[in-house]
């Protein structure tokens, strides 16, 4: 089954990522990694907020006493939304060139995960980055190494599979998780992905714990059931797609941010609408995201 994201909003976002919703605003958010700055948008009107944080960011998510936690170029940060102050908290990356902090997730308990990566990405000639966990009490631990980009994160229904995307591994793993303890063990292949078109990047999954993976530079996102089969695709009318997260009043409708940063002016002028917000309405209802307990 082929569907077909339809135009949402004009953004231009030079790299649109990391969107989720926000279910006690019932707003939806998400990133310009390159202009370090974030979006709030009531989807119902359309209006949206900006927030420059000064720092790219590769993943945010809510906190449970209010703001933000990122993971940015800088290191794990808190975000003061009265104050609109960026405070770091942790930087493990320090001292490490060409690293930042890319995509990631909230667990069941309200433990941040955040993946770093090479930037550019060509300047790691091996996989040698790391996926960290942050907890509540602000403790940091390494999870796993020897991965190529740490991107898309999520759970499954029951709390007992992470999966975890490796963009240029071509490949979405699958982890036990300990949903008490925070463990992961016996990392395995959940799906290669080298014959589809672009590369895997970011990732949700939906209440019935089948996952959505949008393929960068591939023109689409595939839906896979928890065997790894595709169930279905939707086509992007743009290169670039690069997250999507489930939102709306009932959860059944999918958002999706694109991106021009790697196009020519040649192409930026054949594909006018990279870096704008899709949509699709869906028969399936998503998961938001959680907060941080920290």
């Amino acid at each position: 089954m082929m569907l077909q994201a339809e135009h949402f909003l004009t953004m231009t976002n030079q790299l649109g990522e990391g969107s989720f919703w926000n279910a006690d605003q019932q707003k939806l958010y998400w990133l310009d990694i390159k202009q370090k700055r974030f979006f709030r948008m009531d989807t119902r009107t359309k209006q949206y907020e900006t927030f420059d944080v000064g720092a790219q960011i590769g993943v945010m998510a809510p906190r449970s006493g209010g703001g933000q936690i990122m993971a940015t170029d800088e290191g794990l940060a808190c975000w003061d939304d009265r104050t609109k102050e960026l405070t770091i908290v942790a930087n493990p990356l320090q001292g490490k060139a060409n690293r930042r902090f890319n995509d990631g997730n909230i667990d069941i308990k309200g433990r941040f995960w955040a993946g770093s990566m090479c930037d550019p990405p060509d300047t790691c000639p091996t996989p040698q980055c790391a996926l960290y966990r942050l907890d509540p009490d602000v403790s940091l631990h390494v999870m796993d190494t020897g991965l190529g980009m740490p991107n898309g994160l999520v759970w499954s229904p029951d709390n007992r599979t992470m999966y975890l995307t490796d963009s240029p591994q071509q490949v979405i793993y699958a982890y036990d998780f300990d949903p008490e303890t925070g463990a992961i063990e016996h990392r395995r292949p959940f799906v290669r992905t080298h014959g589809e078109p672009g590369v895997p990047d970011g990732l949700t999954i939906d209440s019935e714990g089948f996952l959505w993976s949008v393929r960068y530079n591939g023109w689409k996102i595939i839906r896979y059931d928890p065997s790894g089969k595709i169930e279905r695709e939707v086509s992007v009318p743009v290169p670039h797609p690069t997250s999507c997260t489930f939102g709306g009043k009932d959860m059944r409708d999918l958002y999706i941010t694109t991106a021009w940063n790697e196009l020519n002016e040649e192409q930026r002028h054949q594909y006018p609408q990279s870096g704008d917000l899709f949509y699709l309405h869906t028969d399936i209802k998503g998961v938001a995201r959680r907060s941080f307990s920290g």
